[in-house]
């Protein structure tokens, strides 16, 4: 395979281009015309339209970016869901090139249902399932446990079994019929597939729902048997405050990956006062903050 040249762009660099672009032609991004105190104004549709601090690094950041279309803002609903398919996509197409690096059978995709107990298919959290049915027979012990065992993420990332073929295939044989009976990794016992990792996507963090990746994450530490998944968040919030909430701290989100980050850092440095760039820097240096592009490679780890 010969080297790429010197002007091609990295895989990476090539689907976060391609992510923004999407995110524009479907109207995530894009400026709604607003009226406010009498004047009609452009905003961002990631800008809190009451908060001129988020107008306007929202501004500055969507100036980098070339977004320059007028769409009628989508529905919340919409916009969710549409933000999760782009950050998928872009998992999709970048993590699938870190073969070579992390082996394996592997599979990203939104949670294929919405119930709660969808994630009772995964190895670390099959027992949730008997959880559940226990608790709805008995008012004393649903009582006693509460709901933490519901957790849904957005998009998963699994790792299905290996065969035995697979695993054997290094030139030595390194599992048989006597050992190894128990490990989650060998299909020959019967694994269910692994979460690898667990994304929570939040175009925008303007209400406290935003803590409730902050929630889910602590569900997913407590309530797993086996190794905890990677647990990250995707937002496309531009106020660091906003950001702070849930980048700052550690225990339970690995990290927080912004949309664009270094456009972000390029605006806030532009149109933002001093409070607001030292906590964009405490959140970047203390790395709890990072580019959607350096998460394929954080989950290769």
């Amino acid at each position: 395979m010969s080297a790429p040249t010197q002007n091609s762009a990295a895989l990476i660099t090539t689907s976060r281009n391609a992510l923004h672009a999407h995110l524009a032609a479907s109207a995530l991004f894009a400026w709604h015309h607003k009226v406010k105190s009498g004047n009609e104004i452009r905003v961002p549709s990631i800008a809190d339209a009451d908060n001129r601090d988020s107008i306007g690094i929202a501004s500055e950041v969507f100036k980098l970016l070339g977004i320059d279309r007028n769409h009628t803002a989508l529905s919340p609903q919409k916009a969710g869901s549409d933000f999760e398919a782009a950050c998928t996509t872009f998992m999709q197409d970048t993590f699938a090139a870190l073969a070579h690096i992390r082996p394996g059978q592997w599979e990203i995709s939104p949670l294929s249902s919405r119930k709660r107990l969808e994630i009772a298919r995964f190895e670390q959290y099959s027992h949730l399932s008997e959880v559940a049915a226990a608790c709805e027979g008995s008012d004393q012990l649903s009582a006693a446990l509460g709901r933490d065992y519901l957790i849904a993420p957005d998009i998963v990332v699994i790792r299905n079994p290996e065969p035995d073929s697979t695993i054997n295939a290094g030139g030595k044989t390194v599992v048989d019929e006597i050992t190894a009976r128990r490990t989650s990794l060998r299909a020959a016992n019967g694994a269910r597939p692994f979460l690898h990792a667990s994304i929570s996507c939040k175009l925008t963090m303007r209400s406290d729902r935003a803590q409730n990746s902050r929630a889910e994450a602590l569900n997913l530490i407590r309530n797993r048997k086996g190794r905890v998944p990677h647990i990250a968040v995707v937002t496309a919030e531009p106020l660091p405050s906003r950001l702070s909430s849930l980048a700052l701290g550690t225990g339970d989100l690995d990290c927080v990956y912004h949309i664009a980050l270094p456009e972000l850092i390029a605006a806030v440095n532009s149109a933002a006062g001093d409070d607001s760039r030292e906590s964009l820097r405490i959140m970047v240096e203390g790395k709890r903050l990072r580019d959607i592009s350096d998460l394929p490679l954080d989950l290769a780890v």
